[in-house]
């Protein structure tokens, strides 16, 4: 996968990227909003770019349907992402950055490293499966580990699970979780809502003494779990 068929620019690596990104966690077809606003660009940007990616063969972009790849778009988002992930985790483990330090530096390196270079350091790494904010890396042949998680917010007041996946595109909201050392592995338990909107109380254990935090609607959609054990305050599905 290292190898592509024809040069692709920084801009269209980072657009196929912010589409799969959108698939990957569920999200469906990327809408031309939901891209512009994960790329910071206007959406008549957007649109110009989809064009060109369907001409390229990398998207389909269907009128009020939404944003797909291609099998060829969907097999060079991977190699995007194989790309910046292994960076990521090669700065975090081998040069002590923080996880909150490494989305910028990778979203710059990712489109500089050569196949050799990034073949090297998943080796120096021991082929990782996921990078330091859980997220899978594709392995060399395009096969990606599968995910499980689920997101914090859908819990129920009583259920917990094991921290496992973090969204990373908002630096100072990573910063804030390492301060308060929320991080991968951890246990966390949903304590309970507050109405309207309201923050999520949940309970933090691992290394660190237990710890009670009050965690915005925002934050607590960028949190993923797996292992969860329904609490005394479950309400399992209607049938």
């Amino acid at each position: 996968m290292s190898e592509t068929v024809a040069p692709r620019t920084a801009a269209v690596d980072d657009y196929i990227k912010a589409i799969y990104a959108v698939y990957e966690r569920g999200e469906g077809p990327a809408s031309t909003t939901a891209l512009a606003k994960r790329l910071g660009v206007g959406a008549s940007s957007v649109s110009g770019m989809l064009k060109k990616l369907t001409d390229q063969g990398l998207v389909e972009h269907r009128p009020y349907g939404g944003v797909r790849l291609t099998d060829d778009g969907t097999r060079a988002a991977l190699d995007v992402l194989r790309r910046h992930r292994l960076l990521e985790t090669y700065l975090v483990r081998e040069l002590g950055y923080g996880w909150d330090e490494v989305h910028d530096e990778a979203e710059v390196l990712e489109h500089h490293v050569s196949p050799t270079l990034l073949d090297r350091m998943d080796a120096r790494l021991g082929h990782p499966r996921f990078d330091p904010h859980g997220d899978p890396i594709p392995s060399a042949d395009g096969t990606v580990a599968e995910f499980c998680g689920r997101r914090l917010a859908t819990l129920e007041p009583g259920d917990r699970g094991r921290l496992v996946r973090v969204d990373d595109t908002e630096p100072a909201m990573l910063a804030w979780l390492r301060e308060h050392a929320v991080e991968l592995g951890v246990s966390v338990e949903l304590l309970a809502r507050r109405p309207f909107g309201g923050p999520f109380q949940v309970r933090v254990s691992g290394p660190a003494p237990d710890a009670d935090l009050d965690l915005g609607p925002e934050l607590a959609d960028a949190l993923w779990v797996d292992d969860v054990v329904p609490g005394v305050f479950h309400r399992p599905s209607p049938t």
